[in-house]
């Protein structure tokens, strides 16, 4: 895989402005790709575009194939005679403004796509449409009927007063576990909302192509996100129940997190259902490799997060409250990523390297030649400085060529929280690795400086470092609920100073330059 020297900005669309609620595939994120070519940045990272649920996180979505309807931007659907203008106009406490309210959002927002859906089917669809429920049957099939059963049992669920149960611990058993029959008769019964699930899809995938497509017309390629893991309350899991190890009733034996970290001194239990390696392993992975092709239609780069799972994962008994008492597990390693190789050929694929990395998850990110990723807030360790000298990985001057570098991740606090909390002896370190003794105000644009001038093939950063900004601009805390994924970008975010800063600083440092 050939990269070239370039740089570029990290921004989910949901934090794009403008939309009513949440940030969308409409103007703004045309806006956006707008400021990135004015910023001489090629590169834009989003996370998942996966249909999220509880918690709202990108990376437990009921699908890893869909995409999520509320990013599909009204406005356009209004242009197209799906909807009208009244129709649209959301509740007086949903603005265009503020961090992202996902329940009011999710209440405003889905039944106007249903709308749009019946409108849609009952002019007869598209040629277009028709296109594309044929080529993504494989996976939109299962994921409509999933979405149809699972309102219907929400919806249950709730009047009964329980909230958050899940398909395989609520769904009658003949659903919950695919009896033929029993799925036979709900498609017959409930056609109208299974098709209503189908056509939301597509006016998400016109939308995003759309976008992609200028986007890419304007040299900037996109950096998407494979979770390692897929949600349990999913399609996905659902609809592959032998590929994952589960009990008789679809519930898990055993489920994925990390061990004590610098995230969380209990670990973080992710209860994502594991894989049974074995039963992919039969049909040469076949479903991983759908899933790695189908997210290369949507994006130029994927990130493969926790790329260490596949040497060893973190395997917790389902009945733990914490990540503590789990156990190492050999990963399908070097096999899935030649069974990739050989189906796909040399597809780019970036690896998220990050945790308690080994000398074998070394090996296997290098043997199949994967650029790896380096975050300056984990650089400036002060005890570990006085230990063993300046010789930390995450420092610039340790990097090879083959290296993405971030200012900090989504599951970061942003740059200038991060440096708001420094211990004293971190940030002296960080003045003097940079030659900056004594203005502080001045850190974070060069510590951006400092990414793009190292040898990183690629420097990322998360839009909020920037502009800048403190705490209240992070976006996730790990093993956290209740504020995550909300942040958004403001007007003033469009800034020409700060396109012309770092354009300078993509000249300076050969980022970027015309093929």
């Amino acid at each position: 895989m050939r990269l070239r020297r370039s740089s570029g900005i990290l921004l989910h669309p949901t934090s794009l402005p403008g939309s009513p609620g949440i940030g969308t595939l409409g103007k703004e994120a045309y806006r956006f790709v707008d400021w990135l070519a004015e910023a001489r940045q090629t590169l834009w990272q989003i996370l998942p575009l996966g249909p999220t649920g509880y918690g709202d996180s990108p990376y437990a979505s009921f699908s890893t194939f869909a995409g999520n309807p509320l990013l599909i931007d009204l406005a356009t659907l209004v242009t197209e005679g799906l909807l009208s203008r009244e129709e649209c106009e959301p509740p007086a406490h949903i603005g265009d403004t503020g961090p992202v309210d996902f329940g009011a959002v999710v209440h405003w927002k889905n039944p106007l796509l249903r709308v749009a859906a019946r409108k849609f089917a009952a002019a007869g669809g598209t040629p277009e449409y028709a296109a594309f429920a044929k080529a993504q049957a494989y996976w939109l099939d299962d994921y409509a009927l999933f979405r149809d059963i699972k309102s219907h049992y929400d919806q249950e669920a709730a009047k009964a007063g329980l909230q958050g149960k899940l398909w395989n611990n609520y769904w009658p058993k003949e659903l919950a576990t695919r009896d033929m029959k029993a799925l036979r008769e709900w498609k017959t019964a409930h056609a109208g909302g299974i098709e209503e699930e189908r056509i939301i899809q597509f006016f998400f995938f016109r939308q995003w192509t759309a976008l992609k497509s200028y986007a890419n017309s304007k040299g900037i390629s996109i950096i998407g996100d494979i979770p390692i893991f897929v949600a349990a309350d999913s399609s996905d899991v659902w609809a592959n129940q032998s590929l994952f190890q589960l009990n008789h009733d679809g519930t898990p034996r055993r489920v994925a997190g990390v061990p004590p970290d610098y995230f969380s001194a209990t670990g973080q239990l992710w209860g994502n259902p594991l894989y049974d390696w074995k039963a992919m392993k039969k049909d040469g992975y076949a479903w991983w490799i759908q899933r790695i092709r189908a997210t290369l239609s949507l994006v130029d780069y994927v990130r493969v997060d926790h790329f260490r799972g596949f040497e060893s994962y973190w395997s917790v008994p389902a009945a733990e409250k914490t990540a503590m008492n789990g156990e190492w597990v050999k990963g399908p390693g070097h096999d899935f990523f030649g069974a990739v190789r050989k189906a796909l050929g040399d597809v780019p694929i970036l690896a998220e390297d990050l945790g308690v990395i080994t000398d074998e998850v070394r090996a296997l990110r290098d043997d199949f030649d994967l650029p790896g990723m380096r975050v300056l807030q984990f650089a400036f360790d002060a005890n570990e400085a006085g230990k063993n000298g300046f010789t930390n990985s995450f420092l610039p001057h340790m990097y090879g060529e083959r290296t993405i570098v971030y200012t900090g991740t989504h599951d970061n606090d942003t740059m200038q929280g991060w440096l708001d909390a420094a211990a004293a002896p971190e940030r002296e370190m960080i003045r003097e690795y940079l030659g900056c003794m004594s203005d502080d105000s001045r850190l974070v644009p060069e510590l951006i400086r400092l990414a793009m001038m190292s040898v990183a093939v690629f420097a990322v950063f998360p839009l909020q470092d920037i502009f800048t900004i403190g705490n209240e601009g992070r976006m996730n805390a790990p093993s956290t609920l209740g504020a995550n994924w909300a942040w958004r970008m403001d007007e003033g975010h469009f800034s020409r100073e700060k396109a012309s800063w770092l354009a300078k600083l993509s000249r300076l440092y050969a980022r970027n330059q015309p093929v």
